[in-house]
């Protein structure tokens, strides 16, 4: 699919292609099986600008559309999920800054940060605060002349690398949604900030995610905003973030997909190719309709970004269509493979183990329905 970007992007975008199947694809199998944090490509992906692909050139980023951010992003997941995870959590800590933070703030963090000099976690989900985090339970009360914050969180991306980490916490436990603030955390310089070993995951396993503990001291000047608008910034970094998640979505699709024709192509039974097959023609159709209209939604949504008009809706049907036909697609193309899909010779078993979580983070299937459906009876 063509992608509507000036002819700049389409050579960043064209040069991240390459990246992708040149350097991070012949890597992918191996941080998965060994569960290697994803960072390991830090150096190289800094060299190239793409850790500030979603910031403005004033801040040091590459200042990409939506529509050419959206296909960096498939790039690269089609190369290496976990990588592509690494990379998306660090953008939501710096949309975080970007949307909410004062120019103070934004500009002693986000330039590094766009560099690649520095890593970034968000961190909003709690223990009993997954899918609706107004009741988190994390909270923030000043202390001198600072703020002491004390909570904890789950699943964490990049928290355990980070340099920096956007910590949304309650500054008034009592107003809901109208209570959030949201702070920045420097946990190599904060005492107070304990966080944990690794989780174990089905997949995604080179895109660490952790517990934190915080009951620590830092700076009013390290608030994001002023106190009560972190639920508002969260909700608009997520509406970011679920389009970066149909991307990953669409690209381990596209992988599975490109796999499957490549194997029905060459694989033979009964001296022909399976290709010859009709009912296998038909799952290869399916596939192609349904990465087709993913891409179609995602970029309805991604075409928005950026351009001040609200697209809460258009960035839920993006996540919810494109996180649940990927794993179809992907279904079928392990099926194409027979038994030699359900090895780890082949990836098959590996896109489909990165792709089971697309439906969950960042506001599972379920909260992207209701998110519709608030839009649909305002």
């Amino acid at each position: 699919m063509t992608y509507p970007m000036s002819d700049d992007e389409r050579a960043i975008t064209d040069q991240i292609e390459r990246f992708s199947a040149e350097v991070l694809a012949p890597k992918a199998a191996h941080i998965d099986e060994t569960a290697t944090f994803a960072t390991l490509h830090l150096p190289a992906m800094a060299e190239l600008g793409l850790m500030g692909m979603n910031l403005p050139e004033d801040m040091g980023g590459l200042g990409l559309s939506g529509p050419a951010l959206y296909a960096a992003v498939e790039a690269i997941a089609g190369a290496c999920g976990s990588t592509a995870s690494m990379l998306t959590a660090h953008f939501l800590a710096t949309d975080s800054l970007l949307i909410g933070a004062d120019e103070s703030l934004a500009r002693r963090i986000l330039p590094d940060a766009a560099a690649g000099k520095t890593l970034g976690a968000f961190a909003l989900t709690e223990p009993q605060a997954g899918s609706n985090p107004a009741d988190m339970s994390t909270y923030a009360v000043r202390e001198g002349d600072g703020y002491r914050i004390k909570g904890s969180k789950c699943f964490i991306s990049n928290a355990g690398a980070a340099d920096f980490i956007v910590v949304y916490a309650k500054t008034d436990r009592d107003a809901g949604a109208r209570g959030v603030s949201a702070f920045l955390v420097e946990p190599n310089t904060t005492e107070g900030v304990d966080i944990a070993p690794n989780e174990r995951t089905m997949g995604l396993k080179g895109g660490h995610v952790f517990g934190i503990t915080f009951d620590c001291v830092i700076s009013a000047s390290n608030r994001i905003g002023e106190e009560g608008t972190g639920f508002r910034t969260a909700m608009k970094v997520l509406d970011n973030g679920r389009i970066e998640v149909a991307a990953q979505a669409t690209g381990i699709a596209a992988a599975a997909q490109a796999a499957a024709i490549t194997y029905a192509k060459e694989r033979k039974v009964g001296g022909h190719p399976i290709a010859d097959f009709q009912g296998l023609q038909f799952m290869l159709a399916d596939n192609a309709t349904e990465l087709a209209a993913a891409r179609a939604l995602a970029m309805q949504a991604a075409t928005l970004r950026g351009t001040g008009v609200r697209y809460s809706s258009e960035s839920a049907f993006a996540k919810l269509y494109a996180s649940e036909a990927a794993w179809r697609i992907a279904d079928r193309a392990l099926q194409i493979h027979g038994g030699y899909g359900y090895t780890r010779d082949f990836p098959l078993e590996r896109y489909l183990r990165d792709l089971r979580i697309l439906r969950i983070y960042e506001g599972s299937s379920e909260i992207q329905r209701t998110i519709i459906a608030r839009g649909l009876l305002a």
